[in-house]
């Protein structure tokens, strides 16, 4: 078990920061790209373990796949072109972006597939994904929803209708990449949730309207379109830039740039959720690039931050920084409230109680329930103790918030699994380092 150990607390620091793509747009870009009838390259691909799962799978499906040094390059095979050997066996690893999206592109597949995770996946919902595929005319077997399970698809996928009401990109992703196999126009009523899919699909001129509501997103999609190929600069991604823009806040005298930032509305939910706590965080460079918003962030610590009673809209753009906004609540004056995060739960392992549980061990007086937890936040906090993390399903953003508490609130911490960086973001330990973190 590798471990990383943490007694000081991080000095100050002023510097700028060039953080590796977005993982949801790198597994995005190489799944569209398969379906491609030419070569696409990618630039700035995030070669994280999550990524690279995607890429074996694809090349098992049949996908030429070449990387050099600056680029990822993947020669498309078209709408239903994947090529394999019965029983194929496909591994997602720890990735549900993954396991879910090709799971919709598996449809058309003239034989059973198999498709597996680790043990954290296999916790984890999959039936939200075999319902609405289901409606395509596929076939599977799962353990009760969960991995492994079988798939055959169909000769002629079915158009559908479907209502999407977990706000999962994943599931509606899922949905968009299966209804380009049919001969019909299917119709999506979505909560909303990122929409990575939905802009890439503009982008390449798919067939594709959505029709923005209150509460949720109409998405039509018209198959059997061909795809083109797709040339793309991946912009860094804002989740793995959370970590150090909330090291910032925390810290004292210290301030960071963070360059070409994808600041996609649908992501941005932690960025409003501070606003609201009282910190500033400045855009600067604003431009497009292929749909997407980009920026670069500046940030600085900050001495007064509010307590909040976050507003739910905010939770699906947000998700998957929480536990870092709970280091904030923890830090502000007075008691925060978070609600309506059950899907917290449904992640690589049950981040909600993990919240509560690295809360707790710094000493940070909070309430859970099983969709909500309430922070009795200290702007004097500071941890004098020892901290152990461990038996955490290899969660790699609890590994990750917890070097983060370490280094903003001191004590003496003690987190297993470093190894857990590697579905996501490799490199993160190495940028701790180059803002003068000293760890062992």
């Amino acid at each position: 078990m590798h471990l990383v150990k943490i007694k000081n607390k991080i000095l100050k620091f002023n510097k700028i920061l060039s953080i590796e793509g977005d993982k949801s747009l790198s597994i995005r870009w190489a799944l569209i790209a398969s379906q491609s009838e030419s070569k696409s390259r990618s630039f700035n691909l995030l070669l994280s373990e999550d990524v690279i799962n995607t890429l074996k799978c694809l090349r098992k499906l049949g996908v030429k796949v070449r990387i050099t040094k600056k680029f990822c390059e993947i020669n498309g095979v078209g709408l239903n072109g994947f090529k394999y050997k019965k029983n194929l066996i496909l591994d997602a690893g720890n990735s549900g972006t993954l396991g879910r999206l090709i799971m919709g592109l598996l449809i058309h597949s003239k034989n059973m597939i198999k498709l597996k995770g680790d043990k954290s996946l296999s916790k984890r919902d999959f039936f939200r994904i075999i319902k609405p595929l289901k409606k395509f005319g596929a076939d599977f077997k799962s353990n009760f929803g969960r991995l492994p399970i079988i798939i055959k698809g169909t000769k002629n996928p079915n158009s559908i209708i479907y209502n999407e009401t977990k706000g999962s990109a994943q599931v509606k992703s899922s949905i968009m990449l299966a209804a380009l196999n049919t001969n019909g126009d299917t119709i999506i009523k979505a909560k909303k949730s990122r929409n990575h899919t939905e802009l890439l699909f503009k982008y390449l001129g798919l067939p594709i309207t959505v029709k923005r509501k209150k509460f949720f997103d109409l998405i039509k999609i018209k198959g059997k379109k061909k795809i083109q190929s797709l040339n793309y600069k991946i912009p860094s991604d804002i989740s793995s830039c959370a970590f150090f823009i909330v090291l910032t806040i925390l810290s004292k005298n210290s301030k960071l740039k963070i360059k070409n930032v994808n600041i996609n509305p649908s992501r941005i939910g932690m960025l409003n959720i501070l606003k609201m706590m009282g910190v500033k965080i400045k855009k600067t460079n604003l431009r497009k690039y292929k749909g997407e918003n980009i920026a670069d962030l500046v940030v600085k610590s900050t001495n007064k931050i509010k307590a909040i009673n976050c507003p739910s809209k905010h939770n699906s753009s947000a998700i998957d920084e929480f536990l870092l906004i709970f280091l904030v609540a923890a830090k502000a004056k007075g008691i925060s409230y978070f609600k309506n995060l059950s899907e917290l739960n449904e992640k690589e392992s049950p981040r909600l109680k993990w919240g509560s549980k690295i809360l707790t061990k710094m000493g940070v007086k909070n309430i859970l329930t099983s969709n909500s937890i309430k922070i009795y936040g200290n702007p004097e906090l500071e941890i004098k103790n020892k901290v152990t993390i461990k038996n955490f399903l290899k969660d790699h953003r609890v590994f990750m918030t917890s070097v983060i508490a370490a280094l903003a609130f001191g004590g003496d911490w003690t987190i297993s699994n470093k190894d857990a960086i590697n579905t996501s973001f490799p490199s993160f330990l190495q940028k701790i380092k180059y803002l003068g973190a000293k760890l062992r």
